[in-house]
């Protein structure tokens, strides 16, 4: 069984972590969940979610799922001793990016990034924010020459849309496949599928 270790912080994009969140576990990896104070607002104010905890995220109780305190720095995967197939931050403020970008370990989602990077294994980051300052562009450079993979939450349009669970479960599946984690979503690009008609556009004066 895969060990994935999942961070929410307080960045817009509730619906893209509850959705990683179930997929992991589907996938019958171990999903050893870390969520700021922050992130936790963000569950309630962008889900309605009081109950923040695995099944409160999930819609179910899962075995295969382990949630940790935010400030609990000794918790087994704030150790390089712990093997992990991985980290992912989803999604990621620039606060947590800053704190990362610059190795501060001062909660548990800083010092599992910092621990996940030392140990040369795959840290993705799902970054939300925008626009980006020079700052934070500075940030995602340091990281990515860490060996972080930046991966923003950017859903694409030619898998043709058709509502807002489309375009989340295309990021996850980018996710998931940054991973090595099997899915199902549709997110892979299909040559000979049939391009949508698009309107014209009237010019002006002749409407």
């Amino acid at each position: 069984m895969k060990q994935i270790v999942m961070a929410i912080t307080g960045a817009s994009g509730a619906p893209y972590a509850r959705r990683l969140a179930e997929c992991i576990v589907e996938c019958d990896a171990h999903l050893h969940l870390i969520i700021s104070p922050y992130g936790r607002q963000l569950l309630n104010d962008e889900l309605g979610l009081r109950d923040v905890s695995v099944a409160g995220l999930i819609g179910r109780t899962a075995s295969n799922a382990t949630l940790y305190g935010y400030h609990d720095v000794g918790a087994k995967i704030a150790s390089g001793s712990f093997l992990t197939d991985g980290m992912v931050i989803c999604p990621c403020s620039s606060n947590s990016l800053a704190a990362v970008a610059n190795g501060l370990g001062d909660n548990l989602i800083a010092r599992a990034a910092t621990v996940t990077l030392k140990e040369a294994r795959r840290l993705i980051i799902v970054a939300r924010e925008m626009p980006l300052s020079r700052i934070e562009i500075h940030n995602m450079l340091r990281l990515s020459e860490a060996g972080a993979i930046l991966c923003p939450a950017s859903p694409g349009f030619y898998l043709l849309p058709k509502s807002v669970a489309d375009l989340v479960d295309f990021v996850v599946g980018k996710v998931l496949d940054l991973l090595g984690l099997p899915h199902t979503l549709h997110t892979r690009w299909e040559p000979d599928r049939p391009a949508a008609a698009s309107p014209a556009v009237p010019r002006r004066g002749s409407e």
